[in-house]
């Protein structure tokens, strides 16, 4: 028995991430709910519709500050204790380079993840060493 080769492009189930988008400033208050709504988004990938993956467009989050840095640990635990995790969308640069300084290594859009070098890069190998 023979099989034809098929050319082309494999059939991919690709599962597009749940999106959050938050807005306006940062309220104490809505902390709870939004973390719950990350384990709502995250427990519909169980049934194999969703993913692991919760997108959060922080794009009208407002001005970077210590109150959204907490909210975003928040999410990112709320995440993690779903079996999941959230990556974030349209981060202004501040708040990028705040999250960094607190310690915080959430995933943003576009960026390699952290087992993953990013593409374009190779590493350099020093004479006398075997290329692998």
């Amino acid at each position: 028995m023979s099989c034809r080769a098929r050319f082309g492009l494999p059939l991919v189930d690709a599962v597009t991430p749940a999106v959050l988008v938050l807005s306006g400033p940062v309220v104490r208050d809505e902390v709870p709910g939004l973390c719950h709504d990350v384990r709502e988004l995250l427990g519909a990938g169980e049934a194999g519709a969703g993913s692991r993956v919760v997108v959060c467009d922080v794009g009208g989050l407002g001005p970077p500050g210590l109150a959204a840095v907490d909210l975003l640990a928040r999410l990112e635990l709320s995440a993690r204790r779903a079996g999941g995790r959230i990556r974030l969308r349209n981060c202004d640069p501040a708040l990028r380079s705040l999250l960094r300084f607190v310690g915080l290594g959430i995933q943003m859009e576009g960026e390699a993840e952290e087992r993953e070098p990013p593409l374009g890069v190779e590493e350099e190998v020093e004479p006398g060493q075997p290329a692998v």
